[in-house]
């Protein structure tokens, strides 16, 4: 693979595009939308909940569907926009998008929202590692004297702030329009629709082989000496999607059930308040070493936990949001750590297959914790089963951060 840094900037070819700095920020925006359509379910879970009387248990198995899509899509077309181009990948992730939107609002039974979560999760599968490629090489481009982490923490900020505003425009439109289960998928909808539009003009920066290499799943293209290094990280990057996944799926349940607070702006607002801590944290503390902020970051996730769980047990309204934001700052400055690591690892002809494999591992970590503690449910009291999910996740968290910043050394 060769990166297009010698083609002009406002075409390629005969075709009309936009620059790469433009680009940039089309991509940037696509990536935000996909992002934020993946989560705007998360307030809604428990009024189809209501209205179809399913267990809490479903919730979960609804959500690991879309994680599920995720990882299968990552495995298995993950990279392929190292040789077929980021821009071909990215229009057809956020079109997938686009289909799961429409299944939402056409087939509202559970195996309707089964089969729209899952193919949601093809699509940010497909556009996660694509765009923060394709993000790092449009800006590498458009701004060749920038220091490339800042490409890296754009593509994490954005990715965290659409996870963030996804639960908030669904909390907002659920409480004060009628249809919540409509109007969501149809504002987001049009956005897609319009994100895919704009893709369709960013520059490609990927010169497509004439000869494609034969087609093979997922792998980490890394020399020996630098597995460990990734390995790490992905063990730190899945530990802190648990704590996402927590409050992406069952936070809504819990709200409602053991903190009897019901309002389906609140569960968009928490969702959002931690989505939200991810993202400002990296601004706040850009500045530290990457060993620093590994180092607040797995401080501030193991404190959040420990309020999450006494939150939930005492029970605190208070403490548990408070204890997942800050559980949210930490998980956005590891995750800052772990995508910027990752990316350093690579040559450019296997960025995006690298973080394509980190982002798998990361997605697995937001699907299996998530499911046990479905499980869990099904047998055990709610602030037991969450006061378990804590402890586990704490024990792991803690374990990957002492490898991390092994690592880092």
């Amino acid at each position: 693979m060769t990166t297009l840094t010698d083609r002009p900037r406002h075409q390629v070819g005969s075709r009309v595009r936009f620059a790469h700095g433009t680009g940039f920020w089309v991509i940037a925006a696509a990536f935000l939308i996909t992002m934020a359509f993946s989560t705007v379910p998360t307030p809604l879970y428990a009024i189809y909940q209501r209205r179809d009387g399913f267990p809490t248990f479903l919730i979960t198995v609804i959500f690991a569907t879309y994680a599920v899509g995720v990882m299968a899509s990552l495995y298995l077309a993950g990279h392929v926009s190292d040789w077929l181009g980021r821009r071909r990948v990215a229009l057809l992730a956020v079109l997938a998008e686009a289909v799961s939107a429409a299944i939402f609002l056409l087939w509202q039974d559970v195996p309707g929202l089964l089969l729209a979560r899952f193919i949601s999760g093809v699509g940010v599968g497909a556009l996660t590692a694509t765009a923060t490629a394709h993000i790092s090489e449009l800006r590498q481009i458009a701004r060749p004297e920038q220091d490339p982490s800042r490409s890296a923490l754009i593509s994490s900020m954005v990715n965290l702030g659409g996870l963030a505003f996804g639960p908030l425009v669904g909390g907002i439109l659920a409480q004060y329009v009628s249809a919540p289960l409509e109007r969501p998928y149809e504002v987001f909808l049009v956005l897609l629709l319009l994100s895919a539009i704009g893709i369709a003009l960013v520059p490609e920066t990927v010169e497509r082989l004439e000869e494609r290499p034969a087609y093979r799943p997922q792998k980490v293209a890394l020399p020996s000496a630098a597995k460990p290094q990734f390995f790490a990280t992905a063990a730190g990057a899945f530990a802190a999607f648990a704590i996402f996944g927590l409050f992406t799926s069952l936070a809504p349940t819990f709200l409602a059930g053991t903190l009897h607070h019901t309002s389906r702006l609140l569960a968009g607002v928490v969702t959002f308040a931690v989505f939200v801590a991810g993202a400002l944290s990296q601004v706040v503390f850009v500045q530290l070493s990457r060993q620093r902020q590994l180092q607040l970051g797995l401080v501030l996730m193991s404190a959040g936990l420990v309020g999450v769980a006494i939150g939930g047990l005492a029970p605190s309204l208070w403490l548990f949001v408070a204890g997942g934001v800050v559980a949210g700052a930490g998980v956005g400055l590891v995750f800052r750590g772990a995508v910027a690591t990752a990316a350093s690892l690579a040559d450019a002809g296997s960025r995006g297959e690298v973080l394509a494999a980190l982002f798998l591992i990361a997605y697995a970590g937001l699907a299996v914790p998530v499911l046990s503690i479905g499980i869990a449910i099904a047998f055990l009291p709610d602030q037991i089963a969450l006061l378990l999910f804590s402890a586990i996740i704490l024990v792991m968290v803690n374990i990957a951060g002492v490898r991390m910043l092994k690592a880092q050394r």
